[in-house]
């Protein structure tokens, strides 16, 4: 609601930025601790939380570039010149550019990259909730004009249409990037195949990011009768239920194989045991009729 939060010269301290570096220092101490907790190295967690900020960064503007190319083509400085460069992004493009960082990271680095990002994705998760709140102090990303009692009026000054009530979009996004983190957390304490909790991330925020968009109202790509976000999630969803499927249907087949060759090797054992003590005692048999024959022909 009010984005300039400090002014000191021709230096203004916006409440977007704020909030994205509240975000983020959150985020790595709580890493960090969490990381100490579980014996988890330390050095390895900072250098990916530095490189998912930069490679994020790089891929949302990416993509925010790709989505508006007419703006890229007509006035570039718009968008690349300063302060252009800070603003103007697509949240989906710094989730996929912050998790290649860190598979090309954990490559270099030889180390499990599904167990890393597993680890960091709750905390990615809770930056975003900071960087919508930031989004509702900026203004931008708002919602559509409606008469619900949840709708708010933004100030003149703000990126979205001042004196009308809007759907706080971005306090829903906040909201639902918050919950993402808990419930993240909480099934992360019982689950043990590395892969699982970064599926579940993508599932749970293509389905928020979904539906969240259609109350938005502010200027964004489309494909067709969708949003570009929109789009996408109907990509991630499918995606990512498949690779969860893949993930964890080869340890159910080789868990049942497992309970069954117990059971096969028992009934293998015996009847090879039986063959044998049969064979034993019919040559203890012939052994013992050729001593008594032998000895009645000596008497």
């Amino acid at each position: 609601m009010h984005n300039d939060i400090l002014t000191i010269g021709k230096f203004t301290l916006h409440g977007y930025s704020l909030m994205i570096a509240i975000g983020y220092i959150v985020a790595v101490s709580l890493c960090a601790l969490r990381a100490k907790k579980k014996n988890k190295n330390q050095d390895i967690i900072t250098d990916l939380a530095l490189i998912s900020i930069f490679a994020g960064f790089l891929g949302a503007k990416i993509l925010y570039l790709i989505v508006d190319y007419k703006t890229l083509f007509s006035e570039p400085k718009l968008v690349l010149g300063f302060p252009g460069i800070f603003s103007g992004f697509v949240v989906y493009g710094g989730i996929f550019g912050g998790v290649l960082g860190i598979f090309i990271y954990s490559r270099i680095k030889k180390i499990n990259a599904l167990e890393y990002l597993d680890f960091m994705i709750p905390f990615i998760a809770l930056v975003q909730g900071f960087g919508r709140l930031g989004c509702f102090l900026a203004g931008c990303c708002y919602g559509a004009p409606t008469d619900s009692f949840l709708g708010i009026v933004f100030p003149e000054g703000s990126l979205a249409p001042a004196g009308i009530k809007l759907w706080p979009t971005q306090l829903f996004s906040a909201g639902g990037d918050f919950a993402i983190c808990g419930i993240l957390l909480l099934i992360s304490k019982k689950n043990k195949k590395n892969g699982n909790i970064c599926i579940l991330y993508a599932i749970l925020y293509a389905i928020g990011r979904f539906v969240v968009e259609f109350f938005r109202n502010d200027l964004r790509g489309t494909v067709g009768p969708l949003s570009t976000s929109q789009f996408i999630s109907l990509l991630v969803l499918p995606l990512a239920i498949g690779l969860g499927i893949i993930i964890n249907l080869p340890k159910a087949k080789v868990d049942k194989e497992k309970e069954d060759k117990p059971e096969e090797s028992k009934e293998d054992t015996k009847e090879e045991n039986t063959e044998e003590s049969k064979e034993d005692t019919k040559e203890e048999k012939t052994e013992e009729s050729k001593e008594d024959i032998k000895e009645e022909k000596t008497e």
